[in-house]
C-alpha cells in the first residue's frame, strides 16, 4: 500500500562548508529523512563522502540517515557506514557478487536495507531480495551527478515496482531519486513513489525556503 509522500533532501546539493547547520535546518523545516549519496569515483564517475562525514553529521540530526552507496565492491563498507550512523543502507545489485548476501549483511548490522536500480537496470532485479528489503530506490537519472533532468522513461518501472510491493504485502518504501522538482514529483507519486529524494529543488533559495520547497514537492502547496 502506497504511503504518504515523504521527502529525503540530498545533501549533495547542500552547502558543504556548513553541513551541520544545513542538516539541522532541514530537520527544522520538516524533512523526513536525510539522503546521503556516497560515490567512489569508480562505480560512478564522481567522488563524494565517506563514513567519517556520516559520523560527523550524526549529532546534528535525529532524522533517519538514508545512505545510498554507489561504491564497488560494497560489502566491506557496509559495517563502516552502519557504525558511522546510517539508518538505511541502499546498495546496487551490480556493486557486489551477491545482492542477497549484501542485504543480509546490512540486516546483520541492525539497519534497514535498500536496493537501488539504475535507469538501465530492470525491475526484475529486485526479485531475489523483495522479501528482505525495506526500500527500493529507482534512479530517474544516471547516478553520479546532481542537477540532471528527470527521465520519464522510469515511470513504468515505478508502476511495476508499486504493483510488486503491494502484491508482496510488505511495507517497503518506494523511493525515486533524480530530477525531482515540483513538476516531476507528482508524476513519480502518481506512478507509485512515496519517498522522494530532492537536492536542488529542496535547497533552492536557502534555509528560509526549505519548508516551502518541501511542501511543494509533497503536493501540499
Amino acid at each position: 500500500m502506497q504511503q504518504s509522500v515523504r521527502i529525503a533532501p540530498s545533501i549533495l546539493a547542500a552547502d558543504f562548508a556548513r553541513l551541520g547547520e544545513e542538516i539541522k535546518a532541514l530537520e527544522d523545516a520538516g524533512a523526513d529523512f536525510i539522503h546521503i549519496d556516497v560515490m567512489d569515483g569508480h562505480f560512478v564517475p564522481n567522488l563524494t563522502v565517506g563514513p567519517s562525514l556520516v559520523q560527523a553529521l550524526r549529532p546534528h540530526s535525529s532524522l533517519p540517515f538514508d545512505v545510498h552507496l554507489m561504491i564497488s565492491p560494497v560489502d566491506d563498507f557496509v559495517p563502516k557506514f552502519a557504525e558511522a550512523g546510517a539508518d538505511i543502507i541502499t546498495v546496487h545489485p551490480e556493486a557486489g557478487p551477491d545482492a542477497a548476501r549484501t542485504i543480509a549483511l546490512i540486516k546483520k548490522q541492525g539497519k534497514k536495507a535498500g536496493i537501488a536500480l539504475n535507469p538501465g537496470t530492470p525491475a526484475d532485479a529486485v526479485g531475489p531480495v523483495l522479501g528482505e528489503v525495506d526500500l527500493i530506490l529507482v534512479m530517474s537519472v544516471e547516478p553520479g551527478f546532481g542537477g540532471q533532468t528527470f527521465m520519464a522513461s522510469q515511470l513504468d518501472k515505478i508502476r511495476t515496482l508499486r504493483d510488486r510491493i503491494d502484491a508482496s504485502g510488505r511495507r517497503i518504501d518506494l523511493e525515486v531519486d533524480g530530477g525531482i522538482t515540483a513538476d516531476t514529483a507528482p508524476q513519480a507519486v502518481a506512478a507509485g513513489a512515496d519517498l522522494l529524494v530532492a537536492g536542488t529543488a529542496t535547497f533552492a533559495g536557502g534555509p528560509s525556503r526549505y519548508a516551502d520547497n518541501m511542501s511543494r514537492l509533497r503536493g501540499d502547496a
